[in-house]
C-alpha cells in the first residue's frame, strides 16, 4: 500500500508554504491539566531599540521553530534505596504534595536499574498524553529547556528523541538521567519542561501547530503502535509495517470553539 504524504502548499508544491503539524491529547481524563503547546519565546521583550536582540531576524527564526510544553504537576522527588538495596523513588513533598501518594506512582516510575545507561544515573519518566501529527514527511526533535533560566538547576539531563511523527505519532514522555541522585528533583506546574522542534522538506518553510481532533482512523491507527517497544528492540525497523496500516489522512485540524482548538497553540 502506497500512500501520499505531501500536501500541497498555496503553490501547490509539497515543499512550499507551511509544514502543519496536529497536535492532541492521548485521553480525556486530566484533560484540563495539559496546557497547550507554545512558541518558544512568546514573553513580552523589549523591542524598542532597532538593535534589540529580540528584533534579530536569526532569532525571530530560530524561536519560532521550538515550542515548549509545560510541565503539568508539582513535583519533588527523592532518590533512596530501600532496605534490599532496591532503588526507589521518594516523595520529598510528603503530606504537602499537591498529588496524593497513590497517585504518584501513576504519574512518574523509576526505570528498571538494569536498563539505566549508567549504573550510577537513574532514569525517571513521566506519562504524558501530548501526541503530535502530520500528514507529510515531518521529524520531531524533543530536547531540554536550553532557552529557560532555572536559579537551582536540575540535577541531570533530559534524554532526547526524535521520530518521523508522520508515521510514527507517538504519545511523548519526560525521561530523565539523574546525573546526581543525591539532590532532588524539583518540578513546578507551568514550568518548561521540553521543547519540540519539527523538520520538513524546505528549511525556511514556517511551522503552523493546530489542535487536531482524534479522529477514529487516528485512533486506530496509534492503537496499532501501542505498546510495540515492549516486544522489539529497534521500534524504527517497524516503519515501512506502520505505514503500510497508515490511513491517507491523520491530521484533521479541530473546529474553532472547540476546547484546544487552532487558536490555542502556534500563536
Amino acid at each position: 500500500m502506497q500512500i501520499n504524504l505531501s500536501v500541497e502548499g498555496p503553490s501547490d508544491s509539497p515543499d512550499r508554504g507551511p509544514v502543519s503539524v496536529g497536535w492532541f491529547l492521548t485521553q480525556d481524563k486530566g484533560a484540563v491539566l495539559f496546557a497547550p503547546p507554545e512558541r518558544l519565546g512568546t514573553r513580552q521583550t523589549n523591542r524598542t531599540h532597532a538593535k534589540s536582540a529580540a528584533r534579530c531576524p536569526a532569532v525571530i527564526q530560530m524561536e519560532s521553530r521550538y515550542f515548549v510544553l509545560p510541565c503539568p504537576y508539582d513535583i519533588r522527588l527523592g532518590f533512596a534505596r530501600d532496605d534490599k538495596g532496591k532503588a526507589v523513588l521518594v516523595n520529598r513533598a510528603g503530606s504537602a504534595s499537591p498529588i496524593r501518594a497513590s497517585k504518584l506512582a501513576e504519574v512518574v516510575t523509576l526505570v528498571s536499574e538494569a536498563e539505566w545507561r549508567f549504573p550510577d544515573r537513574p532514569t525517571v519518566q513521566m506519562v504524558l498524553p501530548y501526541c503530535f501529527v502530520a500528514d507529510e514527511p515531518v521529524w520531531l526533535t524533543q530536547i531540554g529547556c536550553f532557552a529557560h533560566y532555572r536559579p537551582d538547576p536540575l540535577p541531570g539531563t533530559l534524554f532526547g528523541g526524535r521520530m518521523p511523527i508522520h508515521v510514527w505519532p507517538r504519545p511523548l514522555m519526560w525521561a530523565f538521567e539523574w546525573h546526581d541522585p543525591a539532590r532532588d528533583i524539583v518540578l513546578q506546574r507551568g514550568e518548561p519542561l521540553f521543547y519540540v522542534q519539527f523538520e520538513a522538506n524546505g528549511p525556511d518553510r514556517p511551522i503552523q501547530l493546530i489542535a487536531a481532533e482524534r479522529t477514529p482512523a487516528l485512533a486506530t491507527y496509534l492503537e496499532s503502535l501501542s505498546g510495540v517497544v515492549n516486544y522489539v528492540s529497534q521500534t524504527f525497523s517497524l516503519f515501512q509495517a506502520a505505514e503500510n496500516l497508515r490511513p491517507p489522512k491523520l491530521l484533521t485540524p479541530k473546529r474553532r470553539g472547540e476546547t484546544g482548538g487552532p487558536d490555542a497553540a502556534g500563536r
